[in-house]
């Protein structure tokens, strides 16, 4: 046997790559994944998001066009903020929405709202040579609130909507947190905690 072909054999269920841009997503994964024993590797691929309300279907259809790009155990993460008042707004257009309006949009929105209640949801999918290219899904999610009382953001961690969002049980927004304290609380860990298991079993 080959050394190559002996080193890829040892490195089969201990590797998977992430495809994204964004350093703070992987470095949130790459901290869990250790625990469990799994490398991860980031890798840019370009792609058209699709447009939808379903953030699997976003997740599944993304991670489809970055396997047949790369070839790779490959996985994709999709995440959406929910907010209740909003009416579930603004869901998997939550990085589109940070983009334009920012936290202090989102906000403004809610002044007058008495609900402040809102949840994160987070969908991993991953594609290999042993699922056929078929995604297989692992969905997380973290409940709170918007931290709307005094109107401004809390925290100088984080990325996104962390500096507006609480998690239940917690007094701090995820911006207030260390990477590790985040991980205990968010959605984006809990889908990865999921994938990690059973990445490690199948």
């Amino acid at each position: 046997m080959s050394k190559n072909v002996n080193n890829s054999l040892q490195l089969r269920g201990k590797v998977v790559f992430f495809a994204t841009g964004n350093v703070n997503k992987f470095n949130e994964a790459r901290r869990i994944f250790s625990s469990y024993g799994i490398a991860v590797g980031m890798l840019k691929l370009k792609g058209d998001e699709i447009q939808s309300e379903s953030l699997i279907e976003i997740a599944e259809k993304s991670v489809q066009y970055a396997y047949e790009k790369s070839g790779l155990p490959i996985f994709v993460e999709d995440a959406g903020l929910f907010i209740d008042s909003l009416n579930g707004f603004p869901g998997p257009y939550a990085a589109y929405i940070y983009k334009t309006i920012h936290n202090s949009g989102v906000l403004k929105l809610m002044a007058d709202m008495q609900d402040k209640s809102a949840t994160f949801r987070s969908v991993i999918s991953f594609c290999d040579e042993k699922t056929g290219g078929k995604p297989m899904s692992f969905l997380g999610e973290s409940k709170g609130e918007i931290t709307v009382a005094e109107h401004k953001v809390h925290g100088k961690t984080g990325f996104g909507f962390d500096p507006i969002f609480q998690p239940s049980g917690c007094d701090r927004t995820f911006a207030e947190m260390s990477l590790e304290e985040k991980n205990e609380y968010s959605h984006r860990a809990e889908a990865i905690r999921k994938f990690a298991l059973w990445f490690k079993t199948h």
